[in-house]
């Protein structure tokens, strides 16, 4: 059974980050400092287990309610826990005891590290697939994360449907994870450590979009991703030319959004308002906003920024009656940067 294996992989074969056999999983070294700082608090204990891809923190964190999903030892919720400040909440759902042991021995301990005067984090154990087993209000949460663990799951349309449930109109799920260029041969899909290291569970990419819209998500909107090289000739033989990247992805729940990005005449300004983002605004791979110039956007981009919790850092240009066609380059193909793709080569990124 996937989740066994997946649970022995995390909770008695791997002991330390160390252990991981590929880079596939691996620390994001250009985390911005203000990150950095705050990582730089968490127990030591909780950092040395951790196995998930950078830290996936979106902008404009205070005082929001968020769910990690497969949060392991809990570094990203208490990183995300001095994100939301004492008026916020992080909740975090993980399946392997071993881990839920190591995050729950240090929620006072962090607590005290970040001021404030009662925790604001908890830990669930739990299936990802099944979140509507836990006491979980639907609508409640204004985020979910999830740091590459999605694609270890068994059954992964589940796991979208139950995000877009526990969302709040106008939430996200944002999260890293890591796709293929092409679907997993069932044979590689088998392989313990490959699954366990984030590579032979990893969906198509393009499958994982069409997932997200049957989930309710529409636009699923690409961040950042890199391609990722996989240091360890024996695993590097087992997947031949398969090509992997890390993405971040963000999915917003809004009704209505349109399937393709249609211009409707809208701009957006950004003021430049939102903390540790003063120059400029990136919604996502293709929309990087800099402060205080005028920004044509297509109407869901428009939804996605007036209907969320980034309305008031921006000003809202157009009525929005009049459509005028396709925004020029919207197209279908693979969204990912190919960059050196090689799984022999060297050097590589992680989400």
């Amino acid at each position: 059974m996937i989740h066994d294996q997946v649970q022995d992989y995390y909770g008695k074969v791997l002991e330390k980050s160390d252990d991981l056999q590929t880079n596939a999983c691996c620390t994001d070294a250009n985390m911005p400092d203000y990150l950095k700082q705050v990582v730089s608090k968490i127990h030591d204990e909780v950092v040395i287990r951790y196995y998930g891809c950078g830290l996936v923190a979106p902008q404009h964190l205070d005082g929001m309610r968020i769910l990690d999903l497969g949060s392991g030892s809990g570094r990203d919720v208490y990183a995300l826990s001095a994100l939301v400040g004492e008026s916020g909440e992080v909740v975090g759902v993980d399946m392997t005891d071993e881990q839920l042991e190591v995050a729950r021995r240090h929620v006072d301990y962090h607590a005290e590290a970040f001021g404030y005067a009662a925790p604001n984090v908890r830990f669930l154990k739990g299936y990802i697939e099944k979140l509507d087993e836990l006491d979980l209000e639907p609508g409640s949460f204004d985020i979910i994360v999830s740091n590459c663990v999605i694609n270890l799951s068994p059954d992964k349309p589940a796991v979208l449907r139950e995000a877009f449930r526990l969302l709040k109109p106008g939430g996200e799920l944002y999260f890293s994870d890591v796709y293929a260029d092409r679907r997993i041969p069932d044979a590689l899909a088998a392989d313990p450590v490959l699954y366990g290291e984030c590579l032979s569970g990893a969906l198509y990419w393009n499958d994982f979009e069409n997932l997200a819209k049957a989930a309710g998500f529409d636009d699923p909107r690409l961040v950042e991703d890199s391609p990722i090289t996989i240091n360890n000739a024996k695993q590097a033989a087992k997947v031949g030319p398969i090509r992997f990247f890390s993405a971040t992805y963000r999915l917003f729940k809004l009704e209505g959004l349109e399937p393709a990005c249609e211009d409707y005449g809208q701009a957006v300004i950004y003021r430049g308002t939102v903390p540790h983002h003063p120059h400029s605004f990136e919604l996502d791979k293709h929309h990087h906003i800099a402060t205080g110039k005028v920004f044509p956007v297509c109407g869901n981009t428009w939804r996605m920024l007036y209907d969320t919790r980034f309305r008031d850092h921006f000003e809202f240009i157009g009525a929005g009656k009049t459509h005028y066609g396709l925004f020029e380059g919207c197209g279908s193909a693979m969204p990912f940067d190919s960059g050196v793709a090689d799984s022999g080569a060297e050097g590589g990124g992680c989400c």
